[in-house]
């Protein structure tokens, strides 16, 4: 993901969205030594690391603000957000844009890995920890030549009431 032409080349794969073509198809990328994967669908593009404003009184995995284009979008830190400990950004950090429930939110990550079809048969249920709340962000686990890639659940990882509040504050 070194220089711009890659990130361009490879987010511009994003914008033809067939439905059929998007089934069974997730972005998989890295947070810190595990692989996760998101539904193609909800991808609206890879960006580089951007310029981020901070938003006073945003919780604290939302890093701030970018301005894509004109579209101000908030910056959500997954790291952060999965209670992982901190990383310096590095030339290989980058953001997912994402459209959840019509809001656009990015996605900061380490790395991006690939797009890959991932069949029903190749997914499990996530397994249950009892007594513990952990896991919510997590759908599913797919196995991928014997490659485990945890399936995010995006409606888990900014919840409709922290879209709301984020959104009030943006506005």
């Amino acid at each position: 993901w070194k220089g711009s032409e890659k990130m361009d080349e490879t987010s511009a794969k994003y914008v033809e969205k067939d439905e059929d073509t998007l089934n069974g198809r997730y972005l998989t990328f890295q947070v810190g030594k595990e692989t996760f994967g998101i539904e193609i669908r909800h991808v609206i593009e890879i960006v580089g690391l951007q310029p981020l404003t901070q938003m006073p009184e945003m919780p604290e995995y939302i890093k701030g603000i970018i301005n894509l284009r004109g579209n101000i979008i908030s910056a959500m830190d997954v790291r952060q957000r999965f209670r992982l400990p901190s990383k310096e950004y590095d030339d290989r950090t980058c953001i997912i844009v994402i459209d959840f429930g019509g809001m656009s939110v990015g996605l900061i990550i380490d790395s991006v890995s690939d797009v890959l079809s991932i069949n029903e048969n190749q997914i499990m249920e996530k397994p249950e920890i009892s007594g513990r709340g952990g896991c919510g962000y997590v759908k599913s686990v797919g196995s991928v030549d014997n490659h485990v890639i945890l399936l995010i659940d995006c409606e888990e990882l900014l919840n409709r009431e922290e879209c709301a509040n984020i959104s009030s504050r943006l506005a």
